[in-house]
């Protein structure tokens, strides 16, 4: 029997550009859903996957979050306590990618956070940039039920061909036998992308682990170059390009999911 909380979700990731041009694409990928207080103990006990260090699959701390010092689940508990939220740091469970022989980058990478009884009362939704910049969007939990739909507005800079104003859409179905993340994006009211993850569970065991880096081995690295491929694409079709603003290497908003002015920091 597998004595870890954490999992691995494999699947299929979907892109579609709805405007100004119709442009999509799929692939298969594999995800890590990390209970943040288990990271150290799996570093001990598997073989291929380590923390804050090199290997087959590996999660640095520097590589989520805010910088600076200290593991991931301290760096959330953190934020979490700085805006009242802390009742939802009992449990933290991260979707995320790893780092694949050293590298990785996340587009989207999220904290389902949960309260004493195991119920989810936040989500973060942490929005990364191919410049280095990263944004999380704190969104608490206001239904009950399954699936958790969320918005707010974007103002992180990610794409040249999408404006940085504008507003996110967040559609999941939480870690269990299966996990769905879904993100559309919306511009002056018209649809312009639409991108969801559909998954599976499966034990984080060395075995697994290996696996699935022999059948997806450039796995992270296909996702970066799916973003230039698919950027020179939108460039070739004549997509205009939008004026980049500049963003702080990391920072965080509380957004008021009853439509209340947001929390910035």
């Amino acid at each position: 029997m597998n004595q870890f909380r954490s999992s691995i979700y494999e699947g299929i990731v979907v892109h579609r550009r709805l405007s100004p041009v119709v442009n999509g694409f799929s692939y298969r990928v594999f995800t890590l859903c990390l209970d943040v207080d288990e990271i150290e103990r799996l570093d001990k006990y598997l073989r291929v996957f380590s923390r804050n260090r090199r290997n087959v699959v590996s999660v640095y701390d520097r590589d989520l979050g805010a910088p600076g010092v200290g593991s991931i689940g301290d760096k959330v508990r953190l934020m979490l306590r700085e805006i009242g939220l802390d009742r939802f740091a009992s449990r933290i469970d991260l979707v995320c990618y790893p780092r694949l022989f050293g590298y990785v980058f996340n587009p989207l990478s999220v904290y389902f956070c949960k309260d004493s009884t195991d119920q989810i009362g936040a989500v973060i939704y942490e929005v990364s940039n191919t410049m280095g910049e990263r944004k999380s969007y704190v969104i608490p939990v206001l239904t009950s039920g399954d699936a958790i739909s969320q918005s707010c507005q974007k103002e992180l800079y990610v794409s040249p061909f999408t404006a940085s104003a504008g507003q996110y859409g967040f559609h999941a179905l939480p870690p269990g036998e299966r996990v769905v993340i879904g993100v559309n994006f919306r511009e002056n009211g018209l649809p312009i992308l639409k991108t969801h993850f559909r998954g599976r569970r499966r034990p984080i065991t060395d075995m697994a682990i290996a696996d699935l880096v022999l059948r997806y081995p450039l796995m992270t690295m296909k996702v970066m170059t799916a973003i230039h491929l698919e950027a020179l694409k939108l460039w070739l079709k004549g997509v205009p390009i939008k004026e980049r603003r500049v963003s702080p290497a990391y920072s965080y908003v509380l957004v008021d999911p009853a439509g209340g002015a947001p929390r910035h920091a």
